[in-house]
């Protein structure tokens, strides 16, 4: 059997023996780097399939990581470990290619939901290396890549949802919260929860700031239609926005 091969990165060695504990299974090996060069070193000789790395460390920093090893192999996938105060840089790397981020504190079943995601990227990457695109992106949508998009309504206005590659790496959805009426959301945080099938539990990241002022209650009653339609009759809430322009330095627009 090949095994998945996952290189932890952070200056602290107390944090990668945990991340290490938390997703080491059969299946997967996983190796340890305390410092972006160690990681680059390391990743030279074994390749890896995806590597979780501190967004802030000495030297080369997460955000350096990522771009240097997006540039040798755009096919790794890379989660980014980050605190609240970097949320807005941890949704930069997404624009930048991650595949993911998780923020402090998280639980070691959170880790583990997102490495389950990543690792069947991968897997359905190898498998069907010809399978059919993604649906199409609609135009004049601002969206986190392979996260959430943002359809502003006006100047003050936007409705969520989440991007039709994010259902690729999932199970059939079989449960969602959502935000109240009312709640106040910043852009990179939480915004919904999502279960699949295989009891699999996933944080939805909000791609904009702002309050809550409608919610799309019909999901409750045919939750296929996230994935069937999720440009349109998929939406999950409509935001009153605080801070638009600010938030779509982060984001990519469809053309």
């Amino acid at each position: 059997m090949n095994k998945n091969r996952i290189l932890v990165v952070d200056d602290e060695i107390n944090v990668c023996k945990s991340i290490r504990q938390s997703i080491l299974r059969e299946d997967c090996e996983v190796d340890m780097a305390l410092s972006g060069e160690e990681a680059l070193k390391k990743d030279d000789q074994k390749a890896y399939d995806l590597v979780i790395t501190d967004l802030m460390m000495p030297g080369i920093s997460g955000l350096d990581l990522l771009r240097e090893l997006k540039a040798r192999r755009p096919e790794v996938n890379i989660i980014m470990v980050t605190g609240y105060p970097t949320i807005r840089t941890a949704v930069e790397s997404i624009k930048l290619g991650a595949f993911d981020y998780l923020p402090k504190p998280f639980t070691p079943a959170q880790l583990r939901n997102l490495v389950h995601r990543a690792l069947k990227k991968k897997q359905q990457e190898q498998e069907q290396p010809l399978r059919r695109k993604p649906r199409e992106i609609p135009p004049g949508l601002f969206y986190m890549i392979g996260h959430t998009w943002l359809k502003v309504e006006s100047e003050t206005k936007g409705r969520v949802g989440i991007m039709a590659d994010f259902f690729q790496s999932i199970g059939r959805p079989v449960g969602l919260d959502l935000p109240e009426v009312g709640q106040v959301i910043n852009q990179g945080e939480p915004c919904a929860t999502l279960v699949d099938d295989l009891n699999f539990s996933y944080r939805i990241w909000s791609p904009a700031s702002g309050r809550v002022i409608g919610v799309n209650m019909s999901l409750k009653e045919n939750l296929d239609v996230l994935f069937e339609d999720p440009y349109e009759a998929g939406w999950l809430f409509t935001l009153e926005l605080s801070s638009l322009e600010e938030d779509i330095e982060g984001l990519v627009r469809s053309k």
